[in-house]
């Protein structure tokens, strides 16, 4: 039992990173396919897609090579115009974006910035209430998103 804990502690460990502010996650699907899926759950979730920028398409209109990377934006007023009500500068970094990209090694991976960190670059305490529900909600559909 012991080293069955140990070893999907390490899944998640190794499928979930944070560093300087953004947290990456590796996605068991293609770039299109893996932010389909986050459209599809943010949708689901009562939220509102924005925008989706395929960044390749941008660069290939360019004739420069770009791996598959695509962003979606999107966003729930519920969430952000409280923290805007808190510091208004928020309204710089939302609505929310996550970008999946195709890295070097093949794999795919996903990221966005860590909504407490966010928070700090504009003065909002961490433990505003808003924040902890953006983290808990980036956390739930890019787990959606990316896992099989």
């Amino acid at each position: 039992m012991k080293r069955t804990f140990s070893a999907a502690v390490l899944a998640v460990a190794l499928s979930t990173t944070a560093h300087a502010g953004m947290i990456t996650k590796t996605s068991a699907h293609s770039v299109g396919d893996t932010i389909d899926r986050l459209a599809a759950a943010v949708e689901k979730a009562g939220a509102k897609v924005f925008a989706r920028v395929d960044h390749a398409k941008g660069a290939a209109s360019v004739d420069a090579d770009l791996r598959p990377t695509q962003m979606l934006m999107f966003g729930n007023p519920k969430l952000g115009t409280p923290a805007m009500q808190g510091a208004q500068s928020m309204g710089l970094d939302l609505p929310l974006r996550v970008v999946a990209w195709q890295a070097e090694d093949g794999n795919v991976m996903v990221g966005y910035h860590d909504p407490a960190a966010v928070a700090a670059l504009h003065g909002l305490p961490s433990d505003h209430p808003t924040i902890a529900k953006m983290t808990g909600a980036l956390n739930k559909l890019t787990t959606a998103a990316t896992s099989d």
